[in-house]
């Protein structure tokens, strides 16, 4: 693979600017539409490109109700949307702009309840024929995690790989897999992609979080970027994990009355913002190796604008992996 500068992206909502939607959430009385969905991420692609950010995820509902089993009159919605569809993939091109999807928790494929993996694959499709009718390349992708355990592990990772070997290929060919915080850890994916060859995300956070194999994060990182083919780019996520302390809503026992009271951190969950040293220790783990990264901090385009001035100032020979040069500069005003 020859080098490539490293993009670094954001997920779905625009936090810099209140005026940019990214997807139509009207309820379904109201008529909801993708092209309206198309028209707010148009707009949020030139926001993208003033502030030369060339990845992005795109909402998994895009397409409002377009998969609702009960909601006949939204399924066509794709296919009437295939010049506007067209448009905003010729336009994500010129503008060298990286996009996905990360279909949401509900979408399940390795459940033992058979209608639910059905709607799982059903919304999948639909999220990859919209990237197939963009004429995008493969390295825009459908992110999902394995999904639940069930109470066993080793029958859920192979129920996983039991509906892979069915899914539609329009999905199998978008479709990456994720290891997760809690339940299904890297090397969990690993073992699927040996049964699959499924491309993997590596994600920094889930890694801390769920290791119990122990294994070394710069070794796992190259054997999930190796699941890749050549001459494509992988991706990773990264994010921080929350500090400080919570506010929890409890009731007092003796009153009734709900009051808050102030509680300790859960590190699995996001920081609103990245933590530039650590995005800068683990830059330099992965010294050599070549990945786009997706940052999943709470405060999405506002944790990449203030990223880049910090690693400039911090870490400037992590910022020449990702474009950046010069002195720092204050992060620019939302």
């Amino acid at each position: 693979m020859n080098e490539r500068t490293a993009r670094l992206g954001f997920p779905v909502k625009v936090m810099a600017r209140d005026d940019l939607k990214s997807n139509d959430t009207r309820r379904a009385a109201s008529d909801p539409h993708l092209k309206v969905s198309l028209e707010y991420v148009d707009a949020i692609l030139d926001h993208l490109d003033r502030h030369d950010i060339r990845m992005y995820r795109m909402s998994s509902d895009l397409a409002p109700y377009a998969t609702h089993p009960d909601m006949p009159q939204f399924h066509a919605m794709v296919d009437e949307s295939h010049a506007e569809l067209a448009a905003l993939g010729q336009k994500a091109r010129r503008l060298d702009m990286r996009l996905s999807f990360h279909p949401s928790q509900y979408i399940v494929i390795n459940s033992p309840d058979d209608a639910l993996v059905e709607r799982s694959v059903r919304d999948l499709l639909s999220q990859a024929q919209m990237l197939d009718l963009m004429e995008l390349g493969p390295e825009a992708v459908l992110v999902i995690h394995v999904g639940g355990t069930y109470g066993d592990v080793e029958a859920a990772r192979a129920r996983w790989v039991e509906t892979w070997h069915r899914l539609p290929e329009p999905v199998r060919r978008r479709l990456v897999l994720e290891h997760d915080d809690l339940r299904f850890s890297a090397a969990d994916v690993l073992w699927i992609h040996e049964h699959t060859g499924v491309r993997l995300i590596f994600d920094h956070q889930h890694f801390w979080c769920l290791n119990p194999e122990r294994a070394d994060l710069r070794a796992t990182l190259q054997a999930i970027l190796r699941t890749w083919p050549s001459g494509q780019q992988p991706k990773v996520h990264f994010s921080s994990p929350q500090t400080q302390m919570r506010e929890q809503e409890t009731i007092d026992r003796k009153t009734g009355k709900k009051k808050m009271r102030l509680t300790q951190p859960v590190f699995t969950g996001h920081a609103d913002f990245c933590n530039p040293f650590e995005f800068a220790n683990f830059m330099r783990q992965a010294d050599g190796l070549q990945f786009d990264v997706m940052l999943e901090a709470k405060a999405k385009d506002l944790a990449l604008l203030r990223l880049r001035p910090d690693l400039l100032r911090y870490a400037p020979d992590v910022a020449r992996r990702f474009g950046l040069e010069g002195e720092p500069l204050d992060p620019p005003p939302a």
